[in-house]
């Protein structure tokens, strides 16, 4: 079956249905989602959206904090584009129905998290994404142009490889037609045929042990594209959340936001000892990855499993009502945070690269824009400073929606596109392969690919992983398309991506930290 739409948006989180909502007026859109449309890292968000509202603060104070963050890798120009956008922004995000918190004169409540110099972080309580999420989403279901598709799984882009033309990876023609889409319920593949695609899939947090992404985030549309021969960038620069919740019998991990840190937190090891001034004049408000790295060496000396994010000093009312959810989690496994320590550790939580998009979104394959976590723009450079993540996707759902808008009246659908080919394969009769092979891919990436790396460690990944992907393609050939088989496809293809850039990156700098070469190199 083919269906044929003017907008194909892969992704269902804030950068998604954003752009969905931005070009609905201008054409038939269509968003599909593997899982239900709340289920995304958008949802899993919790800390809040950076914008600079008030003053002492200002746009040059916003720009240096992301520069520094960053290590100088990133973009001048996008970050002062996102940065200056970011008011407009979140008047859009108002008007579709965002209640963020205000004080009691009337103002934003603005937080303040590690690595910003000022309070510019607006929130909802501690579940911001999900508050975002579900607005958007109310908007977006009664939209008439939009229509949304649940348990729904793209498994390619469609290209002119698909019409019999060879695409090498340097070719800078190719063009995106739409996506091969599975429907999960009935396993029947579709043909997506579009004028405009946009990839919105998010991140790449599972094929890590420890993360904070929910199990969906398989790198999907870096896979997507990276198989179609379009660019990807900057894949060595995975942030690990310094402070998600310890708790072995729960993946995805809890998130403890940044914004309790901000709030006045204080990271302490297992003798109850504040330890970050050992590590940073800045103490426990150091950007993520210098708080990150803190922990694994306190850990690694040590033998422990973890350490404590202390709250105890805070006037226990403010607690509560400031931070519910992570209240009542902890309570619920028997900690109250207002009289005890949260155990913490480091988990997954954000990669830095992705597609490599322009200024408008626009990546380096022709109709194909990549928005959000998938994406790399250029404005985290090394380490993304915490909250920008949710601005981010929301500029460039606005610059992408006002470029394709541009661009959609002038594009045809693509004739010739043959339907999806399984002759010969049969279902997989060993499930239990696919789930052990994405255990190992997981204890891969955690043991050789984390928090710190060496030469010998990535060498043993990537020889590993050479076993993996020759298993998963040999199975992937012969078996009926499956979600699961995909999800580890696109993850080997993914992690490969990691270890291939952390290896080419002969430096530490900002997230990519390395044994062999603890210096950074000055000449970029």
């Amino acid at each position: 079956m083919t269906q044929r739409f003017d907008f194909l948006v892969i992704g269902s989180g804030l950068a998604g249905l954003s752009f969905a909502l931005k070009v609905a007026h201008k054409g038939t859109v269509c968003i599909i989602a593997k899982t239900k449309l709340a289920e995304t890292n958008t949802s899993y968000a919790q800390g809040g959206i950076a914008s600079v509202m008030y003053e002492p603060d200002n746009f040059e104070k916003h720009i240096n904090d992301t520069m520094i963050a960053g290590d100088g890798l990133n973009d001048i120009s996008v970050v002062q584009k996102v940065v200056k956008e970011a008011p407009a922004r979140i008047n859009d995000l108002l008007n579709w129905g965002v209640d963020f918190d205000k004080t009691n004169d009337g103002k934003f409540d603005l937080h303040r998290e590690g690595g910003h110099s000022d309070h510019r972080i607006l929130h909802v309580k501690d579940f911001t994404g999900s508050a975002i999420q579900n607005a958007l989403i109310k908007k977006v279901k009664s939209h008439p142009n939009i229509k949304v598709l649940e348990h729904h799984f793209a498994v390619d882009i469609i290209t002119q490889h698909h019409t019999g033309k060879i695409v090498h990876r340097w070719n800078t023609d190719t063009e995106c037609y739409g996506a091969y889409v599975l429907n999960l319920k009935d396993r029947k593949m579709s043909t997506f045929l579009s004028k405009v695609t946009i990839m919105a899939t998010g991140g790449i947090g599972s094929i890590y042990q420890n993360t904070t992404n929910p199990t969906t985030a398989t790198g999907d549309g870096i896979a997507m594209v990276y198989r179609a021969k379009g660019i990807v960038q900057d894949m060595e620069f995975v942030q690990f959340h310094p402070t998600s919740l310890y708790n072995t019998k729960e993946r995805p991990s809890f998130l403890i936001t940044e914004a309790l840190r901000g709030y006045g937190g204080e990271l302490r090891n297992q003798k109850g000892a504040r330890f970050m001034h050992r590590y940073d004049e800045r103490g426990s408000l150091a950007p993520r990855d210098v708080v990150a790295r803190a922990i694994d060496h306190e850990l690694k000396s040590s033998g422990c499993d973890f350490v404590y994010l202390d709250v105890t000093h805070k006037d226990a009312g403010e607690t509560k009502s400031s931070y519910p959810m992570i209240y009542e989690k902890c309570l619920g496994l028997g900690i109250d945070i207002t009289k005890e320590y949260i155990p913490v550790v480091p988990a997954a939580h954000f990669v830095c690269g992705g597609i490599k998009v322009d200024q408008s979104g626009q990546s380096s394959i022709h109709r194909l824009y990549a928005v959000g976590e998938c994406a790399h723009t250029g404005l985290h450079g090394a380490n993304r400073l915490a909250s920008n993540s949710l601005l981010e996707a929301v500029v460039y759902a606005h610059a992408a929606a006002e470029d394709a808008i541009t661009k959609v009246s002038e594009l045809e659908f693509k004739v010739g596109v043959p339907n999806w080919n399984d002759d010969g394969t049969s279902l997989p009769e060993e499930n239990v392969l696919i789930t052990q092979s994405s255990r190992e891919l997981a204890q891969i990436m955690s043991n050789y690919v984390g928090i710190v790396r060496s030469n010998l460690r990535l060498k043993r990944a990537h020889e590993r992983l050479e076993i993996l992907y020759r298993e998963t393609e040999d199975l992937y050939i012969r078996s009926i398309v499956s979600k699961d088989i995909c999800e580890l496809r696109n993850a080997i293809n993914v992690g490969y991506l990691v270890i291939k850039m952390a290896g080419n990156r002969k430096e530490s700098r900002g997230l990519h930290y390395t044994l062999d070469y603890p210096e950074k190199n000055e000449i970029i």
